[in-house]
């Protein structure tokens, strides 16, 4: 860690300890630096556009592009394992279909499936996501969550879980290099291998009520645990997902494009 990052690094400790009192203690992987993400007041996911957070939130998470959100812990969002739209990469690390044709997200049809499958094409794919890790970093962003983990079940047989968590591994190895803690996107199967093998730090999961899985990431993580319900997919009332006893603290209610506050469509609640 070079001389003016580790100087930027105690300052995030800094303001993480005023901010985040009673944070567990680091993994040995983890940086001494690292601060995890606070577990009392609210959380919100604006990457749709940035605004002004609420009062009482504590923790927000904003696209790698756009700046921290002052005041509050920083999450920096990554796509860490498919390309973001309008990104070129090179052909040799995207899947590829029978066809040649790049292979997609069915869910995001402008992202291709970064290709992992070897431990070559790792390195240079890790290389290339640096850039970013450091960005965030450099922008004072506490921490950073990497998105489509799970992306070894959309690649045709191409990849595995395996390849997967040795991705993660050089991912999370950089952030915490970087002073940054790092979060695991959903992919609750991981269970234990998030923490112990990859070095994961907290979790952030997608409607993890929705999909009755709150209880695998609280197990693992504990208190560290964010949770983003949207509104367009509850099977219940919101109330009703808050007072249940598996449901994150950090909970929230959003629309599904996260927009910004004053947009059409803007839905914010947190338990």
């Amino acid at each position: 860690m070079g001389v003016a990052r580790a100087a930027r690094a105690v300052a995030v400790l800094a303001v993480g300890i005023f901010l985040l009192a009673g944070c567990s203690a680091g993994s040995a992987v983890r940086e001494a630096s690292v601060v995890l993400p606070p577990t009392t007041g609210a959380a919100d996911y604006q990457l749709g556009g940035d605004y002004t957070p609420a009062a009482g939130v504590t923790v927000v998470t904003r696209d790698s592009t756009s700046m921290p959100a002052p005041g509050v812990y920083s999450i920096c969002y990554v796509n860490g394992f498919q390309t973001q739209p309008g990104v070129t990469w090179p052909s040799e690390l995207v899947l590829h279909t029978a066809s040649g044709a790049p292979l997609v997200d069915p869910g995001w049809p402008d992202e291709h499936i970064i290709d992992v499958s070897t431990a070559a094409k790792r390195s240079d794919a890790a290389a290339r996501l640096t850039k970013t890790i450091d960005a965030c970093a450099d922008k004072h962003f506490a921490a950073v969550e990497f998105d489509n983990l799970d992306s070894w079940t959309r690649s045709k047989g191409a990849l595995t879980k395996a390849d997967a968590v040795a991705f993660a591994t050089l991912l999370v190895a950089r952030a915490h290099q970087d002073g940054l803690a790092a979060g695991q996107k959903n992919t609750s199967e991981l269970g234990r291998l998030g923490p112990d093998r990859i070095g994961f730090d907290f979790a952030v999961s997608e409607e993890c009520d929705q999909f009755s899985e709150c209880a695998a990431y609280t197990k693992v993580y504990g208190d560290h645990v964010i949770d983003i319900e949207y509104g367009d997919e509850l099977r219940r009332p919101f109330a009703a997902v808050c007072a249940a006893r598996s449901t994150p603290a950090l909970t929230i209610l959003r629309d599904r494009e996260l927009v910004a506050r004053g947009q059409d469509g803007y839905l914010f609640q947190h338990c």
